[in-house]
């Protein structure tokens, strides 16, 4: 089974929007508040400090931003399809209040067991939007809070960057880390995104 997706931009880019610069982040610990029992409702999504600010900044650089996002209580029951579409197009619609622009959101609702092809850390997700949206992959970052955002960006080519919010800050210790470190770690959302663009501005 695909990843399902809510898009937010004709499935069809035009070619300036193909042009543009994306971006890739993770959802849960990166923009909003994670929670062990699961984001089930708008109720539970809490955006966490300086997120916001942080997506206004990528659309006012001209970013095109996309969320990929693993939401296996969908699978698992806890969570129906209609209330994920409802949390993701209020996400949406408060960062347009705040001046940023989310172009698409992907999701994979399916349980680790299913050992599906869009389950971060499987690159599924990403290679959809890729085709999709017109995304160069390898000129692109992804930012997550766990080693499964890196190894899905790395294995496209992605540049990675890993926060220390959400799950972030333990995937530090992990044996996993030594063979899958995120070219940059950064304290949240906000300085992921400021290191980011400092860094395509050097490359020129």
């Amino acid at each position: 089974m695909q990843a399902f997706g809510l898009s937010l931009v004709p499935q069809q880019p035009s070619h300036d929007e193909g042009g543009r610069p994306a971006i890739l982040l993770d959802r849960d610990g990166v923009i909003n508040e994670n929670r062990t029992d699961h984001v089930r409702s708008w109720n539970d999504f809490r955006f966490l400090p300086g997120s916001l600010t942080a997506l206004r900044l990528l659309t006012a650089w001209g970013y095109r931003i996309f969320v990929v996002t693993n939401q296996a209580a969908v699978e698992r029951g806890l969570l129906s399809l209609g209330t994920l579409q409802q949390i993701h197009a209020r996400m949406c619609e408060t960062a347009a209040a705040h001046g940023a622009q989310i172009s698409a959101v992907r999701w994979c609702p399916h349980r680790p067991e299913t050992r599906c092809g869009c389950r971060k850390p499987q690159p599924g997700m990403l290679l959809d939007l890729a085709a999709t949206m017109q995304i160069d992959l390898v000129n692109t970052y992804i930012i997550g809070d766990a080693l499964s955002d890196v190894i899905a960006g790395q294995a496209v080519g992605c540049r990675t960057i890993l926060v220390r919010t959400g799950r972030g800050e333990e995937q530090l210790s992990l044996p996993a880390f030594q063979t899958n470190r995120p070219d940059h770690i950064a304290n949240d959302l906000l300085a992921a995104v400021q290191l980011m663009h400092l860094a395509r501005q050097n490359a020129g």
